[in-house]
């Protein structure tokens, strides 16, 4: 199996900055793509930004311009920086990846418990 553990959630101003990172651990022979996706109250979870292990990536035209997805491959880790921040910020943040087990042939999706970001004055 494979645990995504995320940090950096919390509180922040409008027009403020928040930092997240997810670490992938376990028994991992590769990770393809990983992402970000949030889940607002009441609604279904959406796409944030994913970034695959060639570093490409894309974004939802609503943070496009204030979000950065990166990640260190070496760690295992996905970070989302998030400048800018407005209201409508406020959510779970939950991490995903693309991960292969060592061993098997299988690329199976993961998911985090997530993290809650929320943007208040």
């Amino acid at each position: 199996q494979v645990q995504l553990v995320e940090s950096g959630g919390g509180l922040a101003q409008p027009g403020g900055s928040l930092r997240l990172a997810c670490t992938a651990s376990g028994n991992i022979f590769r990770i393809n793509a990983m992402g970000w996706y949030r889940q607002h109250p009441g609604k279904e979870r959406e796409l944030v930004a994913t970034i695959t292990s060639g570093l490409s990536t894309n974004y939802a035209d609503s943070v496009k311009g204030r979000f950065t997805i990166s990640r260190d491959n070496a760690k295992n880790t996905v970070y989302l920086q998030m400048n800018s921040l407005k209201l409508e910020d406020t959510a779970e943040y939950f991490c995903n990846a693309d991960a292969q087990l060592r061993g098997r042939l299988v690329v199976m999706n993961y998911w985090g418990k997530g993290t809650l970001v929320t943007v208040s004055s």
